[in-house]
């Protein structure tokens, strides 16, 4: 951060006495209390305790932009920016207000706005999981704007499984599942038209270690990266892990269109073969999942036959 915030003092999980607390920030004793009530609200717990001062539960690892350009190597010299905030209404919603040229990329530790498809709300609790975007300017593809979020997830889904993370499955069209239950979600936004010219957001929300009580709005079952890696990596390590799966993502699907990716998908296909409910505006069928088509359309196979099924605003579950 460029300035001392009072999470970013609190972060090594040590006790602070809140005159040193205020006269560090330069703010008064009785806003600091204000400040830890923000914290509290945003999902923190912080303890106090009269005499030793205020302490986070746990430490916390939290995001940095030189940090993170350090740990991307020769990766990060593709980025004509990054920026990383410690609250926002949504990474995507930057970019889009950021607006320029070349592939900048933008971190949160927290969002009060974030969404998933069909804007859908997604829970982003202060610190507790990763919310990363990333803008790019792609002039043409091989492939239907609708299969990008396929090979998002396939490169995200790579450096998890590089990392050591264990039980990974791909969810069409966009979500990432462990063991059965949700991990994380791709939102791809773009302005322009494919073929032509277009300015693409892929946004990712990837659970990491947010508990229960963070998670309440949640409404299917959800887990978290930290239940499914031997060993959990730096909050800044993994961030410029899927950050690089982004870029490689974008820049390998602009190149050479979705077929590169469409085998490496198919190994983590968690539908393929089952049978699942396709959700449409005009309602609901129920068919085998029979795994994707060249152009990352989802084939079903119903009782009228084999069928081609779009992202848009389709939704898929597994059917019981």
């Amino acid at each position: 951060m460029s300035s001392p915030t009072l999470v970013a003092r609190l972060a090594d999980g040590a006790w602070h006495r809140g005159p040193a607390l205020a006269e560090a920030l330069g703010v008064s004793r009785a806003a600091i209390s204000g400040r830890v009530a923000e914290l509290r609200e945003l999902g923190l717990v912080v303890h106090s305790v009269q005499g030793r001062g205020y302490r986070l539960a746990a430490p916390i690892e939290l995001l940095d932009e030189d940090t993170i350009r350090s740990a991307l190597g020769e990766v990060g010299a593709r980025l004509n920016g990054l920026s990383v905030h410690e609250r926002i209404d949504s990474t995507n919603a930057e970019l889009a207000r950021q607006g320029g040229p070349g592939m900048t990329a933008c971190l949160a530790e927290y969002q009060s706005a974030g969404r998933g498809r069909a804007r859908r709300p997604w829970a982003s609790p202060f610190g507790a999981n990763l919310y990363v975007s990333l803008a790019a300017d792609v002039s043409s593809t091989r492939a239907p704007l609708g299969a990008l979020s396929l090979a998002v997830g396939v490169c995200v889904i790579e450096a998890l499984r590089d990392i050591g993370a264990q039980d990974l499955a791909l969810k069409w069209p966009n979500d990432i599942w462990a063991d059965g239950d949700k991990l994380g979600g791709i939102l791809i936004e773009h302005r322009g038209e494919l073929g032509a010219r277009a300015r693409l957001i892929v946004g990712l929300g990837l659970n990491v270690s947010m508990d229960r009580a963070q998670a309440e709005s949640i409404d299917q079952p959800w887990t978290r990266l930290i239940d499914h890696l031997p060993t959990p990596p730096g909050r800044n390590q993994l961030a410029a892990a899927v950050l690089e799966a982004l870029i490689q993502a974008v820049d390998g699907f602009e190149q050479q269109g979705f077929e590169t990716f469409r085998e490496r998908w198919q190994a983590f296909d968690a539908v393929r073969d089952k049978p699942v409910r396709v959700i449409e505006s005009r309602g609901e069928r129920v068919g085998i999942a029979r795994g994707i088509a060249a152009d990352g359309a989802l084939q079903v196979e119903f009782e009228s036959g084999m069928q081609s099924v779009y992202s848009g605003d389709v939704s898929l579950r597994l059917a019981s």
